[in-house]
């Protein structure tokens, strides 16, 4: 289904610091890997990795909302373009009309508070004319009825009077020009210019109005036009629902970690009144046969007991003796007879091999840190098939190098900011990113041993180890099995922690072939180092050392920077290279490593 519009995709960069300062630390750094989006191919390796219909349906639920979300981004994108930025121009516009029509508003104010004042001015200097008017009258009145008073003084106020009189007169025509102006203004300033202003203003919040329910519509029409496609979503969501086969994924299940052991057989008659009528020919082989398939068959059962059953405590059963009794007598149709190796035996030797604590120096050396008190623990997948193990061990390296590489960045980076810090004393103190880098280091350290662990466990389950007695016991096994029924491995057992009770004892082939892994000797030296430095070893596979100590080198470094060294009471572990003063013997062939 494909969605309408551009889904933007986020993508994830790993960038490659530049060169800094090198770090104090006996180790070498790994070359950097390429920077790609690897969460981006782990999770499409997940997909297609996936089998489970439930798995699928979740996936296929993703996709769909993919889809869905793809659909709701046509939506936003509806809403920015037709309905967001338009509003914003809107308001933009209204915003400055409004401005506009008060600033009118408050004009049309300022002309009617003027044409108030003119008149006010009018009426004060009307007011103050007349005023002077009448005193003037009364000087003349009081002039001309003085007796003592001039004629020229008389005709002097009369004059007087009449100029105030005059100019009163003109005072009082102004007055009544500035008064009839003024009340005109104010009748049309609040009768017409304010009235045409608060319209407009309506007009203008009513084209608001209307925008806001052109808006309203365009986000309704937008989401109307996607319905379809997310109904389409909703219903693929339902169809992957519906997919899920809850059986098939049990089988699935089933068929994936199936053991593979067969159901135990019915268990023989064992008849015991056979000593009663023995004749001189129940001393043959056949009854020497006879009595081997009596132990051999306790000896399967209790043995497979163990195996087969999840649900159970495993009995503890007191195996007996394995005898020359187990090899059986076969006759061809020309009358002769040749020798085969009984199932019961093999089985034996597996169920000895698998649970039993390793008794070849060379093994205990392979293990690289396994604590040999606990058995062989679940972390390195061994109660799986041989190549679901593989692809497990496989898992778990890549993950453990892609933290190694974001590590070693991360270690870069603090080198480069120190640096500055260096330089540049005010923009902070290096001194401060000293814990950080420290912890950094031991991360990588732990990683680093990490790595080797389960390359090695790796290197056990794909038969690249350079053990001997490895390589001695896998095609004694194989022997084995060709000859008889087929041993299945990889099956669940509940006794991984159990404490492994000692050998029975053994004759024949079977006590030859345990006699050859015990013979193994240990890998040889290949030359000898001596410790510059102390090494405290406190990471699991590693090796404790003093200054100056003397230890036999039985692996070169491989460019990681440790060298597996042993001391002389055959301890082994992993030291760092740039601790110690290698010297390599020319003949001698040391161990071979497949990193």
């Amino acid at each position: 289904m494909k969605s309408q519009g551009s889904v933007l995709e986020s993508k994830h960069i790993i960038s490659a610091t530049g060169s800094a300062a090198k770090p104090r630390n006996p180790t070498k750094c790994i070359p950097k890997l390429r920077p790609v989006s690897w969460q981006r191919k782990r999770f499409q390796y997940a997909k297609r990795a996936c089998r489970f219909t439930s798995c699928i349906a979740f996936f296929n639920i993703l996709n769909e909302l993919n889809d869905y979300a793809g659909q709701r981004e046509v939506v936003a994108e509806e809403m920015a373009h037709r309905v967001y930025g338009e509003l914003m121009r809107y308001a933009h516009d209204l915003k400055t009309e409004r401005k506009m029509h008060l600033q009118e508003g408050r004009k049309a104010q300022q002309y009617l508070d003027m044409c108030w004042k003119q008149m006010d001015n009018s009426k004060k200097k009307f007011e103050r004319e007349c005023r002077e008017a009448e005193k003037a009258q009364q000087s003349y009145e009081r002039l001309d009825n003085d007796t003592n008073a001039t004629k020229a003084d008389v005709e002097k106020a009369k004059q007087q009077l009449n100029l105030r009189t005059h100019m009163a007169d003109e005072n009082k025509n102004e007055y009544a020009a500035q008064l009839q102006n003024f009340n005109g203004e104010q009748h049309k300033h609040f009768y017409v210019v304010i009235p045409q202003i608060y319209k407009q203003l309506q007009e203008m919040d009513e084209r608001r109005t209307i925008k806001l329910s052109e808006c309203y519509r365009g986000f309704a029409d937008s989401e109307r036009k996607v319905i379809p496609i997310i109904s389409k979503c909703l219903e693929g969501m339902i169809l992957a629902a519906k997919s899920v086969d809850e059986r098939r994924d049990s089988q699935m299940v089933v068929d994936s970690f199936k053991s593979g052991f067969e159901p135990p057989g019915d268990f023989p008659f064992e008849d015991y009144s056979q000593h009663i009528y023995r004749t001189i020919s129940d001393g043959t082989i056949s009854a020497s046969k006879q009595e081997s398939g009596k132990v051999d068959a306790k000896t399967t059962v209790g043995k497979a007991k163990g195996k087969l059953w999840l649900f159970g405590k495993k009995p503890k059963p007191q195996s007996p003796p394995l005898a020359p009794a187990s090899l059986l007598t076969s006759s061809t149709p020309n009358g002769s007879q040749f020798l085969t190796f009984s199932i019961e035996p093999v089985h034996y030797c597996m169920n000895e091999i698998k649970t039993g604590k390793p008794r070849i120096p060379s093994f205990r050396s392979l293990k690289r840190g396994w604590s040999v008190k606990m058995g062989p623990a679940l972390e390195d997948f061994s109660h799986l098939p041989p190549e679901q193990r593989r692809k497990k061990l496989q898992q778990r390296i890549d993950e453990l190098n892609r933290e190694l590489q974001k590590e070693s960045d991360q270690k870069e980076a603090l080198n480069k900011m120190k640096d500055v810090y260096e330089k540049n004393p005010q923009m902070g103190d290096p001194g401060s990113l000293q814990p950080k880098l420290a912890e950094t280091m031991n991360n990588i350290d732990r990683l680093r041993m990490e790595i080797h662990k389960n390359e090695a466990w790796l290197s056990e389950v794909e038969g690249k180890t350079g053990g001997r007695g490895d390589r001695r016991h896998s095609s004694d096994i194989n022997h084995l099995v060709t000859q008889g029924r087929e041993s299945p491995e990889g099956s669940y057992t509940d006794d991984a922690n159990q404490e492994v009770r000692g050998p029975p004892q053994q004759h024949g082939h079977h006590s030859e072939f345990d006699d050859e892994f015990e013979d193994d000797d240990p890998l040889p030296a290949i030359g000898h180092c001596k410790a510059i430095y102390p090494f405290d070893g406190h990471n699991e596979g590693t090796l404790a050392m003093k200054e100056g100590e003397v230890l036999y080198i039985i692996e070169e470094d491989k460019g990681d920077g440790w060298t597996r060294a042993r001391r002389q009471n055959g301890e082994e572990g992993y030291v760092p290279t740039s601790y110690i003063d290698v010297t390599l013997e020319k003949n001698s062939k040391g161990a071979v490593t497949y990193i």
